[in-house]
């Protein structure tokens, strides 16, 4: 079942949250700690930013045709 418009923007808020909050996790680290964040933690959110680009992804198609 595809989504509706709504959904897709709930859903890709909800992502892109998320994944700003890990971010400035893994930047307070490096900046005020100065570690390297541990690249599982890097690995998770890449993966979080590919689920996050195949919901966009098919949006982005239609417009091009």
């Amino acid at each position: 079942m595809a989504l509706t418009k709504s959904e897709k923007k709930e859903l890709v808020t909800t992502h892109l949250k998320k994944l700003r909050k890990e971010l400035r996790i893994m930047h307070a680290g490096v900046t005020e700690e100065q570690t390297l964040p541990n690249p599982d933690e890097v690995k998770t959110v890449m993966t979080e930013l590919e689920g996050l680009l195949q919901i966009l992804e098919p949006a982005s198609k239609k417009g091009k045709k």
